[in-house]
């Protein structure tokens, strides 16, 4: 367990208060040696990351358990700039504010043969970048990966493709409690593009999301 003052003392503060800054050099935190959920990262901002991929945070065949987080300000010229799921990483998110990340694809989390459980999080103002037929997920892009989005807030994401809050292809996301506010995509599907991919939806609000092509709310491919 790796975490700030707010684990003796519960005080939020000093999330924003405690930081791990990745001055530009890489991911600014490395999951990769199999880590379970009993390895635990709670009560930073995490910022300033720069990597071809995972900018903030990259995971790869690792589940770790990622709790009362702020991840802003992060880049990836390919996929992730704020969290990367990579080969099995099946990682545990609860309480994290996902925010100004960038990437090729999946401005804020990248998730690929991988499935995650994401609850009571907020991820917004990220941006996907690249122009490309698989790129985009301003908000979340998964890919080959069945991920649990329960309780979250997903608004203000943009992408230069499909899919301004969430782009899922190949996948099986469920959808739960959320609230899909705000997103735009310059082609289709601003606040979801399902690409061949079954998504079980319930109890969630799609809001003011736009799109230039198809799909301002939603748009389903095969």
């Amino acid at each position: 367990v790796v975490g700030s003052l707010m684990l003796t003392t519960s005080d939020t503060s000093y999330i924003s208060s405690t930081i791990i800054d990745g001055n530009q050099a890489g991911s600014v935190v490395r999951f990769w040696t199999d880590e379970d959920s009993t390895a635990v990262l709670s009560g930073f901002t995490v910022e300033n990351g720069l990597y071809s991929n995972g900018g903030g945070i990259s995971c790869e065949n690792s589940s770790p358990s990622l709790e009362n987080l702020t991840i802003r300000a992060n880049s990836a010229v390919g996929d992730g700039g704020g969290i990367r799921f990579y080969s099995n990483s099946n990682a545990i998110l609860s309480n994290v504010t996902i925010t100004n990340n960038s990437a090729g694809d999946g401005g804020g989390i990248y998730c690929q043969e991988s499935s995650p459980t994401i609850t009571n999080c907020t991820i917004t103002e990220n941006e996907a970048l690249n122009d490309g037929i698989y790129n985009g997920g301003g908000g979340i892009r998964c890919q080959s990966s069945s991920l649990i989005i329960a309780n979250c807030t997903i608004s203000g994401n943009t992408t230069n493709y499909g899919g301004g809050g969430i782009y899922s292809k190949d996948s099986s996301p469920t959808i739960t409690g959320c609230i899909i506010l705000g997103n735009t995509a310059s082609s289709e599907g601003g606040g979801l593009k399902n690409d061949n991919s079954t998504i079980e939806i319930s109890e969630t609000i799609f809001n003011g999301n736009s799109a230039i092509g198809p799909g301002g709310g939603i748009v389903c491919n095969n």
